[in-house]
C-alpha cells in the first residue's frame, strides 16, 4: 500500500469519527433539551388550574423522579386545594431519595401557612425517617389549627423513639377534649398506639374538671382495651357514665 493510499485513508478516518463525535453530542444536547422541557411541563402542571392535570403531573413526577421536582413538590403542597391530588404529591415525594425530601420538609414546619406544616407532617409521617423525631415539637403536637395538630399526632406515633412513649402520651393527653368528633378521634387513635405507656397519662384526665376532657379520657381508654368499639359509641358512652357524676374507674 502506498504512502498516498495511507494518508486517504487516516484522513477519510478521522473524518468519520469525527462526524460520529458530533452526532454523538447532538444527540446528547437534544435528550437534555427534551429532559428539561419535560420537567419545565411537569413542573408547570402542578399549577394548572384543573385538578386532573395536577393530578397526572404529579403521578408523571413520581414516576420519574428527579431532584428538581423536590422544591415545587413541596411548595405545592402548601397550597394545593384537592386532597387527592396532595395525596399524590406525598407519594411523589416518597419517591424521591429523603436526602433531598427531609430538609425541604423539616424546614416547611417552620412555615407560618397551616397547610404547609400539616402536609410536611404527612408527608415525614410516610417517609418514617427517624431524623425527623426532634422537629416534632411540644408546639406542633398542640398547634391551635386541628389539621396541623392531627398531622403531628399522626407523625409523632409513628417516629416516637423507644423509650419516648411515656413523654409523648403526657404531652397528647394535654389535648384531650379538644375539638370535634374528628379532631377526638385522631388524638384517640394516637394515644391507642402508644399502648399501655398512654394509660398512666390518662390518669389526670379522668378528674379534670372539664366533662369533655374526662369523658374523652374514659372514651380511650375503653378503645385501648377494647379496640372493636368504635369510637362513637366509646365517647357516648363516656359522656353518660360523666354525667351521672361517675369516673369510669369503678370496677377496675
Amino acid at each position: 500500500m502506498t504512502r498516498s493510499s495511507l494518508r486517504t485513508e487516516e484522513v477519510v478516518s478521522m473524518t468519520v469519527t469525527g462526524q460520529d463525535t458530533n452526532t454523538s453530542r447532538d444527540t446528547e444536547t437534544d435528550a437534555d433539551v427534551d429532559t428539561d422541557t419535560d420537567v419545565a411541563r411537569a413542573i408547570g402542571g402542578l399549577a394548572d388550574g384543573r385538578a386532573s392535570v395536577r393530578l397526572r403531573a404529579a403521578l408523571a413526577i413520581g414516576s420519574a423522579p428527579d431532584p428538581r421536582y423536590v422544591g415545587p413538590l413541596v411548595e405545592r403542597c402548601a397550597t394545593e386545594p384537592e386532597f387527592f391530588v396532595r395525596d399524590m404529591l406525598t407519594w411523589a415525594l416518597n419517591r424521591h431519595p429523603v436526602t433531598l425530601t427531609l430538609p425541604a420538609l423539616l424546614h416547611e414546619l417552620r412555615s407560618e401557612r397551616p397547610q404547609a406544616r400539616s402536609q410536611a407532617l404527612h408527608t415525614l409521617s410516610k417517609i418514617r425517617d427517624p431524623r425527623a423525631w426532634p422537629a416534632i415539637t411540644r408546639a406542633l403536637l398542640t398547634d391551635p389549627d386541628d389539621e396541623v395538630a392531627r398531622s403531628a399526632w399522626r407523625a409523632a406515633v409513628v417516629l416516637v423513639p423507644e423509650g419516648e412513649e411515656p413523654a409523648l402520651a403526657m404531652v397528647l393527653a394535654t389535648q384531650l377534649g379538644r375539638g370535634g368528633h374528628e379532631t377526638q378521634l385522631s388524638l384517640s387513635r394516637a394515644l391507642v398506639a402508644l399502648g399501655e405507656p398512654m394509660v398512666a397519662a390518662l390518669l389526670p384526665a379522668r378528674t379534670a374538671a372539664d366533662p369533655a376532657v374526662r369523658a374523652h379520657a374514659l372514651a380511650t381508654e375503653r378503645l385501648l382495651r377494647d379496640p372493636e368499639t368504635g369510637f362513637g359509641f366509646a365517647i357516648e358512652e363516656a359522656k353518660r357514665v360523666v354525667a351521672l357524676g361517675g369516673s369510669g374507674q369503678e370496677g377496675h
